[in-house]
């Protein structure tokens, strides 16, 4: 890990102005990421900006009714809430699902929509990648690409999100808010959170430097049967070959989001509207214009069966 200077906040616009003042600075809360990509030098901020004493650790109703979610809520915590169980219960189906209890116990909410993506390529510094260091290559489209991407993909990138959490939040629409470093605020819809790899995999998001994340509002409660469905190699601590996160109404109509198969969480309004024709048009609308490598050509499959039994469950 190289060396590295420290600060502690007040506020965060003095947080995102603290980031903004050092190049390449990073905010730390939880840490169960960053710290990993510290040791492994794939990330190597000059300056860390400490958030953890900011008062963004609060679950609160909002005027509309729904729930604002502070950036520094626990996944644990937010797991937890009678309320994100009782009305969201896609939302903290998909938490239980992600890493363990202990990484639950540290991992913010923030971070969690925030985190890298688990390309062994990415990980390995002795190999190229596009993410890790902008136009090297990606080794991934002539590797092992088994758990990568399917839909969305670029000739720069492969890579898939790994977060369960931030497919439940597309699934039920969810909205990030920010504040910069000159004290300027936004709300951004999920949906346009993360961006597809294109040519710069390296832009993760739309944030701009040194914008803080201090919430994520989930709208009124929607109603419906909520499914999360995650698919993997071992049955806990794993990260989703493919995951669906589903709201299925009474009459049929629903939303779904997948994970494990793009750069970002992925939803397709023409999805939503085929779900009471079946799995197969769903799937079909999901993942059309799909290139699938050799070795992961076997999620579109995946993905017709999961979405099917997760409807089935939902209609029972």
């Amino acid at each position: 890990m190289k060396a590295f200077t420290y600060e502690r906040v007040s506020s965060p616009a003095q947080a995102a102005a603290a980031v903004a003042q050092h190049p390449g600075a990073k905010f730390i809360a939880g840490g169960t990421n960053l710290f990993d990509l510290m040791k492994l030098q794939i990330e190597t901020p000059a300056h860390l900006v400490d958030i953890n004493s900011l008062n963004l650790d609060q679950i609160e109703p909002t005027p509309e009714g729904g729930l604002r979610i502070g950036a520094l809520v626990r996944n644990t915590d937010l797991a937890a809430d009678e309320r994100i169980r009782r009305d969201y219960g896609v939302l903290s189906r998909a938490l239980l699902a992600g890493a363990s209890g202990q990484l639950r116990n540290r991992a913010t909410t923030a971070g969690n929509l925030l985190q890298r993506t688990r390309c062994p390529y990415f990980y390995d510094t002795a190999q190229p990648c596009n993410k890790r260091e902008p136009g090297s290559g990606c080794s991934a489209l002539d590797g092992v690409s088994r758990q990568l991407g399917i839909i969305g993909v670029s000739e720069a990138c492969i890579a898939t999100n790994p977060s369960d959490m931030a497919v439940a939040m597309r699934a039920l629409d969810a909205m990030v808010e920010t504040v910069d470093a000159g004290g300027t605020t936004r709300t951004i819809p999920i949906a346009e959170f993360h961006r597809l790899p294109g040519d710069t995999p390296h832009i993760e998001t739309v944030l701009e430097p040194g914008e803080l994340i201090t919430a994520v509002t989930l709208p009124p409660p929607v109603g419906g049967k909520q499914i999360y469905r995650k698919v993997r190699d071992r049955a806990s601590y794993a990260f989703a070959l493919i995951s669906v996160a589903a709201i299925v109404q009474q009459d049929g109509t629903g939303r779904v989001a997948l994970g494990g198969v793009a750069h970002k969480p992925w939803r397709v309004d023409g999805a939503d509207a085929e779900l009471r024709r079946g799995a197969k048009a769903a799937t079909a609308a999901l993942l059309a214009g799909a290139k699938p490598t050799r070795d992961n050509a076997f999620k579109i499959p995946l993905v017709e069966r999961t979405v099917a039994a997760v409807l089935t469950e939902a209609r029972t």
